[in-house]
């Protein structure tokens, strides 16, 4: 299976440029990019500024000490820098709903808001299932009401702790390395995904833990068999480091996040890159083409689409963070997504858009050498307007992916022509 990032690199979409009139008279232009729909008259309704996240591969050792907890990093791949250390998500919240294995980690981002005491550390945590054919069966639950308790592969978790907490200085530390900089009490995790708490221990050596049987013997027939004697606790025992330690169960790389505003260029709509098209000469102005634009710019899904992958390609992108009321997503097509939003499973209040991870993503963990990678177009993330304080330590946001099979092929011939 193709995944979506191949579609996005292939594209091409035109974009209007300041020209001249016949007469060398310069042609007035905005000073800022205007999508239909994205913005109105009224500068009170003009789109909130939308933050960037783009990844980076750490190489310094101060890069990774970086993506330690106590830093409260924004990551993709690897393993979670929990920000409550010690009360995890556990039991069916960790796994897929769907084949029951447990969820890889995909994505954190750090968002803190100090409009209230209890969110002065603010983080999301994003999970997916590894099975293409999970994911293909959570597009028929994701429209269910949560209270009907929809199966879900992906799943996103919302954590916060007031500045002062127990697990965590005041000020976060600068300028420390190694045992300058210790963290604080965490749970066990297990030995082979590093991720979810490991609460099944080894029967024999009684020190290596995992967070399911599956992983517990995934670990035993790559490593485990051979190395559980010399772990501390075993009768002929080495003493083995627990700084740096690696976990044998992470598929995908681990990445930095920086983070960097969208910035406005001057485009138009598709309609008007379609007449360009022909004024600049790239095609002839036929009875075909004509018929061939009148079809495309009739078609709100191709204008949507065109405008989607005008929008990405400006600047590297694995996700968009844009949080207030009149925020958005930056949708593929213009169908196919909920028309509601439903209520916070905690708090029953509102709930808001927040982020979406895009499908270059997907470029950066390698999926197509997987045995059956998923493939999605966006993931959108929508959660608590109050961030409710009620109930566990990590508590599940509403997730919405659309996937990119919902792209239908005659949009991506158009767009490929």
């Amino acid at each position: 299976m193709e995944v979506c990032t191949n579609k996005l690199q292939n594209l091409n979409i035109t974009s209007d440029v300041p020209g001249k009139m016949d007469d060398d008279t310069k042609v007035e232009t905005q000073p800022d990019a205007i999508f239909e729909g994205d913005y109105l008259d009224d500068d009170e309704d003009l789109e909130p500024e939308v933050t960037l996240g783009s990844l980076q591969k750490p190489e310094e050792p101060q890069d990774w000490h970086l993506l330690l907890p106590q830093h409260f990093p924004s990551k993709a791949g690897g393993a979670p820098a929990w920000l409550d250390p010690v009360n995890l998500p556990s039991g069916k919240s960790s796994c897929c709903d769907f084949c029951g294995d447990p969820l890889r980690f995909v994505l954190q981002v750090y968002v803190p808001d100090g409009w209230k005491e209890t969110t002065y550390h603010r983080a999301f945590f994003v999970f997916m299932c590894l099975s293409m054919s999970c994911l293909q069966l959570d597009q028929h639950e994701q429209g269910k009401d949560r209270a009907e308790n929809p199966r879900r592969s992906v799943k996103v978790f919302r954590c916060q702790l007031p500045r002062v907490n127990a697990f965590y200085t005041a000020e976060e530390p600068k300028g420390c390395m190694g045992s300058q900089c210790l963290g604080a009490f965490r749970a066990r995790l297990c030995d082979w995904c590093g991720t979810w708490e490991g609460k099944i221990l080894c029967s024999h050596c009684r020190e290596a833990s995992y967070c399911s049987r599956k992983h517990q013997e995934l670990h035993w027939r790559t490593s485990h068999e051979n190395d559980c004697c010399q772990i501390p606790g075993s009768p002929d025992a080495s003493i083995l480091p627990d700084t740096g330690k690696v976990f044998p169960g992470h598929a995908w790389p681990e990445y930095v996040m920086d983070q960097e505003p969208e910035l406005s260029c001057l485009t138009s709509s598709v309609k008007d890159n379609s007449k360009l098209m022909v004024v600049e000469g790239e095609v002839e102005p036929d009875a075909m083409m004509q018929l061939f634009m009148d079809q495309f710019e009739a078609d709100d899904d191709n204008t949507c689409w065109a405008s989607f992958i005008d929008r990405v390609e400006r600047q590297p992108q694995v996700l968009r963070y844009c949080a207030g009321k009149r925020a958005k997503p930056l949708w593929a097509i213009s169908t196919g997504y909920l028309t509601y939003t439903p209520l916070c499973i905690y708090c029953n209040g509102p709930l808001g858009y927040e982020f979406q991870l895009m499908s270059q993503l997907l470029y950066y963990f390698h999926v197509e050498n997987e045995r059956d990678p998923v493939d999605w177009a966006t993931v959108v993330v929508y959660t608590c307007r109050e961030s409710c304080d009620k109930s566990v330590s990590y508590k599940e946001e509403f997730v919405m992916v659309f996937s990119s099979l919902h792209l239908q092929e005659e949009h991506i011939v158009v767009l490929l022509s």
